[in-house]
């Protein structure tokens, strides 16, 4: 995919608003272990970010996905993990069912003032007997008069002390589980909805992450995202822009080597700096081939997404390997940072413990495994 000096002016626009606004608090929120999100995604709606792909008519910008791919790009600018995993949250993973399948109603009401900042969002999947396994979800909402009777809950929701609504999947029939499921918007707010406790997590700290529970929550139908039990299809759906999202990081790999280089070259040891050793060098740029690999195949698959194309299994393969070549990085760059790359407060650090979730969440290494075999028609049948 060829950028267009529009996408290039896009993400100057965004890395100049990161270096004011995000980055001088990065590690003020890291410590906190939760960063003001209300405040942060006003100023990104105001800038017209929160919209990128959304329909014109409820706030957005209306252009196409590459535009979308060069904002998640630039979010690598951001120095931490938490902050740009909320921000997809906001963006590509809670609202894309409701901007393509959502009624006018319903857009007014909750993906206006999403794009505009004002709501923050979450998204209600997993739980804690079923996370990959999205089939298995337990949560039901019943349908009593023209309202839904919400019970059950939900783990590891990214944003979820801070959120005015999530989009949560719950069964609403005894059918089959690909069948029985529907997307719904709860307002957080709503009597019943509770956050159980706040997680501590490995990484990702800047990011709240709460547990939920729904103890007979009632919504009007009208809440429903598209067609009732079509949630398991639509929440498929979202997962492509999910992936396609945690693969753009590519480009958090690539501030990693940068910084490493940086570091490894006024490193002195032994008389001579750290990156003038052979092994050292050579390693470096063979990180950044994989790095340059990865960024080929994310704009290969964002562009075929453009086109109107199922990328389901290229869009899995993204993932899995940014998951993974992540995990390299980190762990290669650390060692190259030798003690100070043990210490706490470094970026690469912060990298280390940041980017082993890629494996995790989302859909695990696992799973983007058995999707991308499914596809290669390797898979067993069941």
């Amino acid at each position: 995919m060829l950028y267009k000096q529009e996408h290039l002016e896009l993400q100057r626009s965004l890395k100049k608003l990161i270096d004011s606004e995000i980055n001088p608090f990065v590690d003020q929120w890291e410590a906190a272990e939760i960063f003001p999100a209300h405040e942060v995604f006003k100023k990104l709606g105001q800038a017209g970010f929160l919209g990128i792909n959304k329909p014109v008519g409820f706030g957005g910008m209306g252009l196409d996905y590459s535009y979308q791919l060069a904002f998640i790009e630039a979010l690598g600018h951001i120095r931490c993990g938490g902050v740009p995993m909320a921000i997809g949250v906001q963006t590509d993973m809670a609202t894309p069912a409701l901007a393509r399948f959502g009624s006018d109603e319903l857009r007014r009401e909750f993906l206006v003032p999403s794009i505009a900042g004002d709501f923050v969002a979450c998204l209600g999947v997993s739980e804690t007997g079923a996370g990959s396994d999205v089939a298995s979800i337990k949560t039901v909402a019943r349908k009593d008069g023209d309202d839904y009777i919400i019970n059950g809950g939900k783990m590891w929701t990214t944003s979820g002390t801070q959120a005015d609504w999530i989009c949560l999947l719950a069964n609403t029939s005894d059918g089959a589980p690909h069948k029985n499921k529907t997307l719904i918007c709860v307002p957080m707010k709503t009597p019943g909805v509770s956050v159980a406790k706040k997680l501590k997590k490995v990484g990702m700290w800047s990011s709240d992450t709460a547990q939920l529970f729904f103890d007979d929550v009632r919504v009007p139908q009208r809440y429903r995202i598209g067609e009732e039990g079509m949630g398991f299809t639509y929440q498929m759906q979202q997962f492509q822009e999910e992936r396609l999202f945690a693969a753009a990081q590519w480009t958090v790999l690539d501030r990693i080597l940068q910084d490493t280089i940086a570091y490894t070259r006024q490193r002195q040891i032994f008389g001579q700096s750290v990156l003038d050793n052979q092994y050292v060098h050579f390693r470096l740029a063979e990180l950044k081939t994989e790095i340059e690999a990865l960024r080929a195949l994310v704009h290969d698959a964002a562009e075929r997404y453009v086109g109107g194309e199922d990328v389901t299994p290229l869009a899995s393969m993204a993932k899995l390997k940014a998951a993974r070549l992540g995990r390299e990085v980190a762990d290669s760059c650390l060692q190259f940072w030798g003690g100070m790359g043990y210490m706490w407060e470094t970026s690469v650090a912060r990298a280390f413990r940041d980017i082993r979730l890629s494996s995790i969440g989302g859909g695990a290494d696992e799973v983007m495994l058995g999707i991308i075999s499914k596809y290669m028609g390797t898979a067993p049948r069941r």
